[in-house]
This record gives structure tokens, C-alpha cells and sequence, in this order.
């Protein structure tokens, strides 16, 4: 043998930081993993416990690093439960119990788990974060969200969706409130998935108009209006979140101008008599939904967010190079 060094034969990784690191194709495919593996866990004599391992098991052996920089409930839950379940485990990283706090640099973090663990996914408040964690990590980097995008959020979503019975080509939805970054990721999936969405804000919180340019292009119609009652006017789906986000608390003005924008009865009978509603979470009630909506039979908020599980599980699936 010579001393000469191999060639870097290194698997390409599959990052997912927004959903067009996927692709159409690769997004219908974990949508489709999503619901077989949901279903699947349904048997005759009912559900299986939470914690129970899928029967293929097939992320055993596997470790998931999450990040999070930004408080969590349900993201934090639906990974760790979601690794349990494919038959892998997930460790917690906070910057106020790990060297991040500290100082150490995303690069060095990224390079030190790359050696450790399968996977990343990070939460925090800086897109830019994200990809520097991925550009120098060798495993996939999960989005579980940024100030950009929130595209697993959004997967889940889709699921919710297909499960009521709503093909997504030539699918009206209806957003209201803020141009944020739940927004940027679902008009990404209009683009891709060839649905519409009407957009209503106030004026000064209209969406990123590159996210709005780019799923024009894809053929996706995307509607920016600051009347939510034309937004609603036969929508299949109403969607809303939270007024204000983390670290904006005292944002009065803001509240103030998102007040034309709450989700009410009178608003979702715009909406086709079948129209869903659906919410990130967590909700304001009285705020952006009122309580008759947000407890309603058309109010979909909890499945939504039970498929951030199944979401989840195939995108991580997807990122490791099993589907």
C-alpha cells in the first residue's frame, strides 16, 4: 500500500432546513411513511403505548442531538418521543447546561457531535445558526425551528390536512396575523405541493417576499391582502399563530395591529362549510382564535399537533438516508 490518502468517498448528507432541501418528491414520500407509520401503530386491540418501538425499529442504535436555544413543548417531546419510537434515543443540548453557553463556537459544537451522535436538530432564534451548524457538521441537521422557517412544523400540517380529506393541488388556504416564519414554510409547501394560500396581515408584516417570489415561480397562487375577510372567502383551511413571538413580549403596537386578524365565528363562515382551522400552538385564546373556534369540531389544533410525532419520525428517516 502507499503512503497516498484515499479519496473522501463521504455519503452526501441530507440536511433538512427548509423543505426545499427536500424536494416534492422526497416530501410526498415522508408524508406517505407519516401516515403508514401512524397507522401502523393502531392495532385491534387499540394504541400502542407511547414509548413502544415501531415493529421494524428502524433507527436502532441511533442517537439524535437536539439543540434548543428557544423554549419548546412540542417539538422537544415529538423528536425525543418520535427517536423512541424508530427505535433510537435523544439527548438534550441547552446553551445553559452545555459549553454553547459558554462560548464554544456552532463550528466546534458541530464538528465534536458530528463524532458523537447521528443526527441534529437545533431550535434557536438565527437561521444563520442553522446552517453553520450543517455546513460544518458530517450528520444531518434538523430546522426544529428558526426565525426563517419552520418547516417540520409544516410537514405535520400537510398530514393534518390529507387526513381530513383534503387533496392539496388546487387547495385554498387562508393565513392571518403575521408574516412570520410558520408562514414562510407553508407558501414554500404551496410552491411545491401546487396548493394557494391567501395571506392576510397588517401592513409592515406582510412575508418575506423571497419565499412569496420563489413558490410563485413553482405555479403556486399566493395572495397578499390586508382584508381577512376576502382571505377566508371560501378557504378550505384558516390557518393562524401566535401574535407574538418569543422575546416580544411587550409588543403592544404589534397586538394592536393584529386585532382585524383573529380567527372568529364570523370569519370562519366565510370559509367553506367543511373548512378546517389549524394552529401551531401554543394559542393565545382571545387573541388570534377565539375560545369558540379554538374548541370547535372544525379546529384540528390537536391532531396537528400529535403529527408532529409522525412528522418527524420520516423526516428523520429521510435525513439518515432510509427512505
Amino acid at each position: 500500500m502507499s503512503g497516498v490518502a484515499p479519496l473522501d468517498l463521504a455519503p452526501v448528507v441530507r440536511n433538512f432546513l427548509d423543505l426545499s432541501d427536500a424536494g416534492a418528491d422526497a416530501l410526498a414520500a415522508i408524508q406517505n411513511d407519516a401516515v403508514t407509520r401512524k397507522a401502523a401503530r393502531r392495532d385491534a386491540s387499540g394504541a400502542w403505548p407511547k414509548g413502544r418501538p415501531d415493529a421494524d425499529a428502524p433507527l436502532a442504535g441511533h442517537v439524535l442531538a437536539m439543540i434548543f436555544e428557544k423554549n419548546s413543548t412540542r417539538t422537544r417531546v415529538s423528536f425525543d418521543i418520535g427517536m423512541r419510537q424508530l427505535g433510537g434515543s435523544a439527548l438534550i443540548l441547552d446553551s445553559s447546561s452545555s459549553q454553547l453557553g459558554r462560548g464554544e463556537t456552532i463550528a466546534d459544537t458541530a464538528r465534536v457531535l458530528s463524532r458523537m451522535v447521528d443526527a441534529i436538530m437545533i431550535r434557536t432564534d438565527d437561521h444563520a445558526k442553522a446552517e453553520e451548524l450543517a455546513h460544518y457538521a458530517h450528520v444531518p441537521v434538523i430546522n426544529g425551528l428558526t426565525d426563517r422557517s419552520h418547516p417540520c412544523q409544516i410537514v405535520a400540517d400537510i398530514q393534518t390536512i390529507l387526513e381530513c380529506g383534503k387533496p392539496l393541488p388546487g387547495l385554498e388556504l387562508a393565513w392571518f396575523g403575521d408574516g412570520n416564519n410558520v408562514l414562510h414554510s407553508l407558501i414554500e409547501a404551496a410552491g411545491l405541493f401546487r396548493f394557494n394560500v391567501r395571506v392576510a396581515t397588517p401592513p409592515g408584516y406582510e412575508p418575506d417576499p423571497g419565499f412569496v417570489a420563489q413558490a410563485r415561480e413553482r405555479g403556486a397562487e399566493i395572495t397578499l391582502t390586508h382584508d381577512a375577510t376576502a382571505a377566508a372567502a371560501g378557504a378550505d383551511v384558516l390557518v393562524t399563530d401566535t401574535w407574538v413571538s418569543m422575546g416580544q413580549e411587550h409588543a403592544h403596537n404589534k397586538l394592536a395591529a393584529m386585532q382585524p386578524y383573529r380567527v372568529d365565528a364570523a370569519l370562519m363562515a366565510q370559509a367553506k362549510q367543511d373548512a378546517i382551522f389549524l394552529h401551531c400552538l401554543p394559542a393565545h385564546v382571545g387573541d388570534e382564535v377565539s375560545a369558540e373556534v379554538f374548541e370547535s369540531a372544525q379546529s384540528k389544533v390537536f391532531d396537528e399537533a400529535e403529527n408532529r410525532i409522525h412528522a418527524q419520525k420520516s423526516i428523520l428517516l429521510w435525513c439518515l438516508g432510509k427512505l
